[in-house]
């Protein structure tokens, strides 16, 4: 058997793929790494499977060879500043695209819009969940290369927004990120960012170009105003945690494990105050039913009114909602209908089951909720909730009233697979003091001023008894009330039931 000699040109190959590494730019990554920031490769590395990165385009260089010297652009325009291929992420087949900020502060070129095409087709036809690092500037003005006069005909904002549904879609948020790239992270299904994020749909110039003002970057979309105004999911401390966060989030696609630890279910049963008008923060009762450490909440800094989260219960990955009394009583407003069924939305999308967690007064009411568009917001999360086909499972905790109460279980009591209630738990058609100030509004009327609220607490405890849980299951408005230690029990082997596994 004759001695091997290396494949013809494999040399200039091996070369060339060099010069898209960092080690071919230590200075450039030198400097990176001061300001405490991971390198698009470095982030990658770190997400997928060791050995699993299978990367596309990793030659194409910037369409400015009109302008520049070829060899300086293969040195200074790896890529044309888009990392992109498919990889596993925790033995998961998945996709993976980076913007590189070290090339042309990670602006899209045209021949990187040409790769990043290539792979959300493929994206398409192999079902590949994708995690989508989108730093960067924008378009690129100083292609030369190619006939280009607006460039609208770039097919990868269309491509990106038309997966969803068909596959899921998470964008990392890390420094500056506007335009383009800002409108590719609005259109995942989910946003990590980091706190030094600024995202925005143009940067410094273009605001400038636009006579609007002077402005500099980090003042245009910091993280304090993404998150508090819903755009951010989910923030965290690094992009080693961003990382992280996104390997967690993926792992909620995985198929039911056989079980999963937690906290001791008898905590659930002091879980409500005695006072049953005192504000308590839902999240802790969250965190008991769900599996130790399994909880990723969501938009936490938006509509405070309900919260959001994906987690596991006893195995089983479910996406829960829950009313949060601490704010306006659990009463839900515009803000928490579009948090709502943005989430109903995307748990239908990821196909996870929901477990819904009531104690609301209803939807908020008045004319200042009414500025705020709450019936067209009220009425989109009633149709989220209706159109779930996703297993959907409902425990009122303490108070669950009105069309707030409706829309939570999916438009009716009876649409999840079962609704139960707490012991303490009160149902009605609206808030009990209410009913009775409008059920007997002449009586009381009539009445002298000093018996009229005495009469309404009379009549309220009388209606609170006609209201509670045990008298709603015995008309069967709902199918039970369960010692709260249950609650985790009824929730996993409702949903087990329902996914046959």
């Amino acid at each position: 058997m004759s001695e091997q000699t290396p494949a013809k040109g494999l040399e200039e190959v091996v070369a060339r793929r060099f010069l898209t590494t960092d080690e071919a730019r230590p200075d450039k990554v030198g400097r990176w790494h001061a300001r405490g920031r991971r390198t698009a490769r470095e982030n990658i590395a770190d997400l997928v499977d060791d050995g699993s990165f299978v990367e596309y385009g990793r030659f194409i260089t910037p369409a400015q060879e009109q302008r520049r010297h070829l060899a300086d652009l293969v040195v200074e325009g790896p890529g044309d500043g888009l990392v992109a291929g498919t990889a596993r992420v925790g033995g998961r087949p998945c996709a993976v695209l980076s913007y590189d900020y070290l090339v042309m502060a990670g602006t899209q070129g045209m021949r990187g819009h040409r790769k990043s095409d290539r792979l959300l087709e493929l994206v398409r036809r192999m079902r590949l969940p994708t995690v989508f690092f989108t730093e960067g500037g924008g378009g690129r003005p100083g292609d030369s290369d190619l006939p280009i006069v607006s460039a609208l005909d770039v097919g990868s904002f269309a491509l990106w927004g038309e997966l969803q549904g068909a596959v899921p879609r998470i964008a990392v948020v890390s420094g500056r990120c506007f335009a383009g790239n800002a409108v590719l992270a609005g259109c995942a299904d989910l946003r990590v960012a980091t706190p030094d994020a600024n995202l925005g749909m143009a940067g410094p110039a273009m605001i400038a170009g636009g006579g609007l003002g002077d402005f500099r970057p980090e003042e245009i979309g910091p993280v304090e105003d993404q998150a508090a105004n819903g755009v951010l999911d989910v923030v965290v401390q690094d992009e080693a945690e961003a990382v992280a966060v996104v390997r967690r989030l993926l792992g909620y696609l995985e198929p039911p494990h056989d079980s999963g630890d937690a906290a001791p279910q008898e905590q659930l049963r002091g879980a409500m105050p005695d006072n049953d008008r005192e504000a308590f923060d839902v999240r802790p009762v969250v965190e008991t039913l769900a599996d130790t450490d399994s909880v990723t909440w969501l938009r936490e800094g938006w509509a405070p009114g309900i919260v959001t989260a994906l987690a596991r219960v006893d195995g089983v990955p479910v996406g829960v909602m829950a009313n949060q009394s601490t704010h306006l009583g659990g009463a839900i407003g515009s803000d928490e209908s579009a948090k709502a069924a943005d989430f109903l939305e995307l748990c239908e999308r990821w196909r996870l089951p929901v477990v819904s967690l009531v104690d609301t007064p209803g939807f908020m009411v008045g004319p200042d909720a009414e500025r705020e568009g709450l019936v067209r917001h009220a009425s989109r999360m009633v149709i989220a909730g209706a159109r779930l086909t996703t297993p959907l499972v409902g425990v009122v905790l303490r108070r669950g009233y009105g069309l707030g109460a409706q829309a939570m279980l999916g438009g009716s009591t009876h649409r999840p697979l079962i609704t139960v209630a707490w012991p303490s738990a009160h149902l009605g058609a609206m808030g009990l003091e209410g009913a009775v100030r409008l059920a007997l509004a002449r009586e009381l009327a009539a009445m002298p001023a000093d018996e009229r609220e005495d009469a309404v607490r009379r009549h309220t405890a009388d209606l609170r008894d006609h209201a509670a849980a045990l008298n709603a299951a015995r008309v069967f408005e709902i199918d039970d009330v369960i010692d709260p230690a249950e609650t985790r029990f009824v929730v996993a082997s409702t949903l087990r039931a329902a996914l046959h596994g």
